[in-house]
């Protein structure tokens, strides 16, 4: 018989929270959050500063979310994780990527310490052009081929970073197996004057690995072999496959079984990040997600803010019955990353087991979307004001911008705190009533559009805000992200950091790859392998 004494519905927090909602459900947020006397509660940490003033919640409800995060193990959990103790508990692993943060005085991993000194030496061997391909050819170009955490993070940083990226190399990512992907990125670009880096911790992932025998076989089509280690560099922790495909073992660079795909930013897969905007630059992202770290081990519960953006999203979920979350950052360099929240987020929590392998009996993970503002405004956001569902919103808001246009970023941020007001207070029906009236119009048209033109408000939504979109505001801000999502893990009590749903697909494509490509003998299901016949009859 399994112990189901950690799943949280056993506590009496989480029968409390349920009378809780039943008994606030009916007051509007203005009504019931006094989370402070003015009206506001923003808690400032490592640069960021969090405003929780329009959520649904007051503070009795936030001292049960509390007490329940404390009888899960809140602190006792977040210690271990920061400790580097084996919280993955199905493979039997730490999730120790808070160590690639720590600083230099302070790192005890040797082999740390080293890998980011090559880190280092790689880029600025790039960024000085010291470094020569075929022909003692400048590298002018260096394409990125890996797939979820070895592609998401690193595209993301750069992307969000790309004000900095104005010396070195221009880095390229790869990540689709479908050839266009790759072919796309390679038009326009010479052989000789292009890098390519291979993320494989296996050197064995189908995508990566078909992609980077497609760019070495482009490569031969205009260099010697013998120049092959010039245009190739690896980061994984089977040394032996890499050089066996070409890569010189001085240029291969290693991942740990202790950090996982989607924390794998802050190690060795961050390569192209130091390329891009320099070794400094990529080291102040750490310092911004180590300053994070330090937060969340060291701040109690009730102000913390991992804890308490995670606590939220436990309200809204198991309480207040919504079924997915939108993060919408105002800012154009952190368009991907919702994309990357997504992985992040879903990848980790969406779990339907405890930790002990006991079914869980209440949902975990909302689904994560969004997209750059203000471009959301003019479509997805008609749901967000007027929808039938609730979707909690988290607005990302630099507040200043690298560009010199300041007009426009006024009109960016009065666009961000509009859409927060509206979405707090909506229009009545009242007020819709007295505009229409206002613009002329009868009695019979005001009936109609009144009710149309109502928006009922309510709707929570949290600011997080920074002066300006720098590296340590990045890796504070993604930081903060990871933490979030260890911690309502804590609360469900399931592993955030094993992915076996993956995997499964990747068992199945296997033996449906070898019946596409001729092989009678693979057997399948009858849908399957109708797809198979309409495939091969092509």
């Amino acid at each position: 018989m399994r112990n189901v004494k950690a799943s949280p519905t056993n506590t009496p927090h989480w029968q409390k929270l349920a009378k809780l909602h039943a008994q606030y459900q009916s007051q509007s947020i203005e009504q019931l959050n006094d989370l402070s006397a003015n009206g506001g509660q923003c808690i400032d940490a490592a640069g960021l500063s969090v405003d929780l003033s329009r959520n649904f919640v007051n503070q009795v409800i936030v001292d049960e979310l509390v007490a329940l995060a404390k009888t899960q193990g809140m602190p006792e959990k977040i210690n271990q994780l920061i400790a580097g103790e084996e919280v993955n508990n199905t493979e039997a692993r730490a999730a120790h990527h808070t160590a690639l943060r720590l600083p230099d005085s302070a790192q005890t991993r040797a082999d740390v310490g080293e890998t980011q000194q090559k880190i280092k030496a790689l880029a600025d061997n790039l960024r000085n052009k010291s470094w020569r391909g075929s022909n003692d050819t400048e590298i002018t170009d260096v394409v990125n081929i890996g797939i979820g955490g070895s592609d998401l993070g690193p595209r993301m940083a750069c992307n969000a970073l790309s004000s900095m990226t104005t010396d070195g190399p221009k880095v390229h990512f790869v990540a689709n197996i479908d050839p266009r992907d790759l072919e796309t990125v390679l038009q326009g670009l010479k052989p000789a004057s292009t890098l390519i880096l291979i993320s494989s911790k296996s050197f064995n992932t189908t995508e990566t690995l078909e992609n980077a025998l497609s760019a070495r076989r482009w490569l031969l089509e205009a260099i010697p072999q013998s120049d092959l280690s010039k245009h190739v560099i690896a980061v994984s922790s089977n040394v032996e496959k890499a050089v066996a495909f070409g890569v010189d073992a001085d240029n291969i660079l290693p991942m740990w079984d202790w950090v996982g795909g989607r924390y794998s930013l802050w190690s060795a897969i961050g390569l192209p990040i130091a390329i891009a905007i320099g070794y400094e630059g990529f080291r102040e992202l750490l310092d911004g997600a180590h300053a994070m770290d330090e937060h969340f081990a060291t701040a109690p519960v009730e102000n913390n803010l991992p804890c308490l953006l995670a606590l939220l999203e436990v309200w809204y979920v198991n309480f207040c019955n919504a079924h997915s979350s939108a993060v919408l950052p105002y800012s154009h360099e952190l368009g991907l990353f919702p994309d990357y929240l997504q992985q992040l987020t879903m990848e980790s929590n969406g779990k339907q087991v405890h930790k002990d392998g006991s079914p869980v009996l209440s949902r975990t993970c909302p689904t994560i979307w969004g997209s750059a503002g203000t471009i959301g405004q003019h479509s997805f956001h008609q749901l967000l004001h007027q929808g039938t569902e609730l979707i909690p919103v988290d607005f990302i808001l630099p507040l200043h911008s690298h560009s010199d246009e300041h007009s426009k970023q006024a009109h960016l941020v009065a666009n961000c705190l509009a859409q927060s007001k509206a979405l707090t207070e909506g229009k009545s029906e009242a007020s819709a009533t007295q505009e229409l009236a206002d613009s002329g119009l009868s009695d019979a048209a005001i009936a109609e559009l009144a009710s149309h033109k109502a928006s009922p408000g309510n709707r929570p939504n949290t600011i997080i805000a920074m002066d300006k979109l720098t590296p340590s505001n990045l890796g504070a801000l993604v930081a903060l992200y990871e933490h979030k999502v260890y911690a309502a893990s804590v609360v469900w009590d399931i592993n955030a950091f094993d992915q076996w749903g993956v995997e499964l697909g990747k068992q199945l494509s296997t033996p449906i790859f070898a019946a596409l490509t001729g092989d009678d003998s693979a057997s399948t299901d009858k849908t399957t392998a109708f797809w198979i016949k309409r495939f091969t009859q092509q």
